[in-house]
């Protein structure tokens, strides 16, 4: 099975990092975050994988071919150019890298991949957000739902404290952490999908949140794995900052 990762994105509310790389390639723990994306799924046997890339594509490009060379000690001939590694890279991953254009939106991306992703049911999410969600288990509800896509819904984590008020309404009565119960689950990516889902993708400028998961809601076709444990999209320099703040403290995602 192939894990399929948006990261196209210009992540223009990430700029501090984004001028000079796309925001998949933002370090959390000295590496990117598509790294870490990617050690998810490996810890539950899926290592082929399809990146959607876009805005500085090039980066990501770099960083996996010369992935072998950052990851190991090695013994170069300055003469002649021979590299000897003296490890393997403990990652047995296939890596496939398409560009899938600079504005084309993340339905678009998807349909561009069709031929490289094939027939088979596939996974797919974003290249910014990290969760120890069982991927195992994802899978297998999907399966067992037999609908044509999946998505995992979380509770977003909480920014702000949520007021409550005395019957004036000027003297505050309590105060709490915000949770789902205020707005609810969100989409965290981690999709199951089968291949049919492209083909309710128009063109470039189909958003894939919009319109093919709104016609897959009306066909009845999404179905909705809930999941309660760790996750976290990195948008703004504050979500680098928790990510960094979980890494050192383990890492809850990186099971191994």
């Amino acid at each position: 099975m192939k894990a399929v990762i948006f990261a196209g994105g210009l992540g223009t509310r990430l700029s501090e990092e984004t001028t000079i790389r796309p925001k998949p390639m933002v370090e959390v723990g000295g590496k990117p975050v598509l790294w870490h994306v990617m050690k998810i799924y490996a810890q539950h046997g899926i290592t082929d994988f399809v990146v959607l890339g876009g805005y500085r594509v090039d980066v990501i490009r770099d960083y996996l071919l010369n992935y072998a060379r950052r990851s190991t000690d090695f013994t170069v001939n300055l003469a002649t150019g021979e590299v000897t590694s003296h490890q393997t890279p403990a990652e047995n991953w296939r890596v496939t890298v398409l560009d899938t254009g600079l504005d084309t939106m993340t339905g678009g991306r998807l349909k561009r991949a069709r031929d490289v992703i094939g027939d088979e049911t596939f996974c797919l999410t974003y290249g910014d957000g990290v969760s120890d969600v069982d991927i195992t288990e994802l899978i297998a509800f999907h399966r067992a739902q037999k609908r044509l896509a999946t998505v995992t819904a979380v509770s977003p984590p909480g920014r702000f404290g949520v007021l409550g008020f005395d019957a004036d309404g000027a003297t505050v009565a309590s105060f709490r952490e915000k949770s789902s119960a205020d707005v609810g689950l969100i989409n965290g990516g981690y999709f199951v999908c089968e291949p049919a889902v492209i083909d309710l993708v128009a063109d470039d400028a189909t958003v894939w949140e919009q319109e093919p998961m709104n016609r897959l809601v009306e066909m009845q076709q999404l179905a909705a794995f809930k999941h309660a444990g760790f996750w976290q999209s990195m948008d703004t320099v504050r979500d680098r900052a928790v990510l960094e703040a979980a890494y050192a403290k383990g890492a809850p995602w990186i099971k191994d």
